[in-house]
């Protein structure tokens, strides 16, 4: 069996002074692959992302990014590998107001030599891989890559979070929810230049949602109920 780009093994976790969250016997992701992955709000969806992502370490058990056993990596080993591997699209896009668009989706090649000469290795240069993200994504006009990120409608901020997480190829995206404020045919549309680009860049896609209807277009879909033992019987 090849090599997962996730693999988790035994792995729990509790928030201290709380029962467990999480019980999650075995989960693999492969590379290229996207998955949906369900849950309703309280299930410990978040909090998975975060212990993926090496921002919290499990109570016990194994996670395993590009081969790299990460509950070995001191915190900030963690973080330096977080930024060199993943990208992340947050539920309400968390893009700096007081940056321009273009700074916002440099960011991560600021804080990562990996993904800067990824970028400079496809385009030329961090700042044309940011020009040509966005265009592709649909905002082409140059005064905009100027622009404060504040200035931006919903729809724009969302692209640009979406460029931030896809600039400099990280091996994994992650995305939590980021179409709960679209209309159907802006959901579409950006699902499909999501799908697009992941494709480009040979990344994974963990896509969270509550939204059923989006699963068939995913390689794979689960709930977390079917994986997490913890999950309670209103979740299940």
């Amino acid at each position: 069996m090849t090599q997962a780009l996730i693999e988790l093994s035994d792995l729990g976790f509790n928030w201290p002074g709380h029962p467990q969250l999480l019980d999650i016997p075995a989960f693999r992701l492969e590379r290229g692959e996207t998955l949906f992955l369900k849950g309703p709000s309280g299930s410990g969806k978040t909090t998975l992302l975060g212990l993926l992502g090496g921002v919290h370490k499990p109570s016990r058990g194994s996670i395993r990014l590009l081969g790299q056993e990460l509950t070995e990596l001191s915190a900030g080993a963690r973080d330096r590998f977080r930024v060199d591997h993943t990208g992340y699209i947050f539920q309400q896009f968390n893009l700096l107001p007081f940056l321009s668009v273009r700074e916002n989706v440099e960011l991560p090649c600021h804080f990562s030599n990996v993904r800067a000469q990824r970028a400079r290795q496809r385009h030329g240069s961090v700042d044309k891989a940011a020009a040509a993200l966005l265009a592709h994504l649909g905002l082409k006009d140059k005064d905009l890559l100027e622009r404060r990120a504040d200035a931006l409608s919903i729809g724009q901020q969302q692209r640009v979070a979406a460029a931030r997480a896809l600039i400099g190829q990280p091996e994994l995206v992650i995305a939590d929810e980021p179409t709960s404020a679209l209309d159907y045919d802006a959901r579409e549309a950006f699902l499909q230049l999501l799908f697009a680009e992941c494709r480009d860049a040979g990344a994974s896609l963990l896509f969270v949602s509550h939204d059923q209807s989006l699963a068939a277009l995913f390689d794979r879909n689960l709930s977390l109920a079917e994986l997490n033992r913890a999950a309670t019987p209103a979740e299940v």
